[in-house]
Formats: C-alpha cells, sequence, structure tokens
C-alpha cells in the first residue's frame, strides 16, 4: 500500500528571520486621527504607550506595530527627503488580501496602486498624513520569479488584475490577527552608502534595480527596500512621518551582529533604527 503524500512544508514566515521588522515609529501631526483610520483601515486597536504621554501603539489586538507620537508641530515631508516611502503590511494569504480589498473598496478608500512583484500582489495608499502603505501576500517561495545566477530575487512590476483578485474572497474582511509588517521601504540618500549600512546589520543583498535596492534575511525577498528615485541629502531633524524603523533579531549571533553595526542607530540617510531589545 502506498503512503500518503506529505503535505508540502510551509514556507518560513518573515517574522521569524534571523533579522526582521519588529514596528515602525511614526511623528504624527494628529496621532488620535491617524490612529482612527488604521483602526477603519484594518481593525486594528490603539492604546496608550505608557512612555510617552499621547504617545499610541496601533496594531491587532495585543501586538502593535505602529507606535505613533504626537507631534502637532512636526514639518510635514516633502517628499525629497530621507524617510518612509511605505510599510508593508504582510496578509497570510491571498484569500485574506482579497477579503480586505473588498472591504476597503467598500469604505470608500482610494488605491494608489495594484502591482504583480512575482514574490507577491500588492495594493497601494496612503494615510491621511501621506505616510505610505502597501497591503501585500506573498506568493509561495517555489513561485518566486529568480535572475539567472539563481541567488536572490527577480521581482517584477506588472498591473495587477483587481478582479480576479476579488473573486478570491467572498465579501468584506478585516485584516487578520497574525497581520506584520513584512517590509519597509525607505527613501535614501547616498543610496550605496545606505545599503552597506544595512548589509553590516545581517541583511543580504537580493536584488538591484536603478538607484534601489532590496535587502532580506533568512531567504525572504526583501524586509528593507531603499530607493533614491526622488530624495537625497540626510533626512532633517523635526518631521513628521518616520521617527525610527525597528528590527528583532532571532537569536543572539543576529541581535550581536546587528547591535555592533547599528552605530549611533541611524543609518547614512538619516533614517533612525533601533532593535528590539538592545
Amino acid at each position: 500500500m502506498s503512503e500518503a503524500p506529505h503535505p508540502p512544508t510551509p514556507d518560513p514566515h518573515p517574522a521569524g528571520a534571523p533579522l526582521a521588522i519588529a514596528g515602525v515609529t511614526l511623528a504624527a501631526r494628529d496621532a488620535p486621527r491617524l490612529a482612527a483610520f488604521y483602526a477603519g483601515l484594518f481593525g486594528f486597536e490603539s492604546r496608550p504607550d505608557p512612555a510617552e504621554p499621547g504617545a499610541l501603539r496601533v496594531g491587532p489586538a495585543g501586538r502593535p506595530l505602529l507606535r505613533l507620537l504626537h507631534r502637532p508641530q512636526a514639518r510635514p515631508e516633502r517628499g525629497d527627503e530621507p524617510g518612509l516611502f511605505h510599510a508593508a503590511f504582510l496578509l497570510p494569504g491571498r484569500a485574506a488580501l482579497a477579503g480586505w480589498l473588498h472591504h476597503a473598496l467598500a469604505q470608500g478608500t482610494r488605491l494608489e496602486g495594484a502591482s504583480d512583484h512575482g514574490v507577491s500582489d500588492a495594493l497601494y495608499l496612503s494615510d491621511p498624513e501621506g505616510n505610505g502603505i502597501e497591503v501585500y501576500a506573498d506568493r509561495p517561495r517555489a513561485e518566486w520569479p529568480r535572475p539567472p545566477s539563481g541567488e536572490g530575487v527577480a521581482m517584477v512590476t506588472r498591473r495587477l488584475d483587481l478582479p480576479l483578485l476579488l473573486a478570491a474572497a467572498p465579501g468584506p474582511a478585516l485584516a487578520p490577527g497574525d497581520t506584520h509588517i513584512g517590509h519597509v521601504h525607505l527613501r535614501a540618500g547616498d543610496l550605496a552608502a545606505t545599503e552597506a549600512w544595512y548589509a553590516a546589520l545581517g541583511l543580504a543583498v537580493t536584488q538591484r534595480m536603478p538607484r534601489a535596492s532590496f535587502l532580506g534575511s533568512g531567504g525572504y525577498h526583501h524586509h528593507v527596500a531603499l530607493n533614491a528615485w526622488r530624495s537625497g541629502g540626510v533626512r532633517p531633524e523635526g518631521l513628521a512621518g518616520l521617527v525610527a524603523l525597528e528590527l528583532r533579531a532571532s537569536g543572539p549571533e543576529a541581535h550581536a551582529r546587528a547591535a555592533a553595526g547599528l552605530g549611533s542607530g541611524a543609518d547614512p540617510s538619516g533614517n533612525r533604527v533601533r532593535l528590539a531589545g538592545a
């Protein structure tokens, strides 16, 4: 009698990689309004941050992904300084992404883009203060396009078929409780120096495009992306938007390497980075 086939081994989750995204801190000109936006968009909860009056922690129940600092006097970004290009919220699969899209369209959310990247399906929008948002679902790693060398990935940008995506779910659904920030895309100044800085933390370059680099850990397509498409110089102080990106190391070796590479705690473009538990 033949043995039953073994189910395929699930792909490792990017949050369990040696170095992954723990969260993002934003300076918000109106933190309560921004928290309410994320509640409506994803179903996230917000709770006061005991570390700072007026600050809010926002995310799925008991697991904040965003920290919002109330900074009414912060200068809005122009878009040509280093900073946050988008925070990318990873849903557990295509059906979850489709359900969320039904929800977003039902509440009148305006999408700014929808792309098939080969490794993932991605939807793009911005919050009321101009912080970029990606909502995406990964494809199985066995399906990811690879370059001829076989090293890294060969991501593409093609039009995403939204009617076909919507057909993957029967109706609206909020983001599941296991939603994570899968990656963060940053605007950079000196791209080469900034890429080298993140590589020293323990991230590997997975792909380069004109004036853009992608770096990941544990074989993931990318945890951090960098672009210098419109930005330059070093991020000034006192801006709304990105305050810090927080990374989490999964073991002592990865933690020690990242901690040693942090230096002043800012990359060469002035984007601040913290290490969870450091």
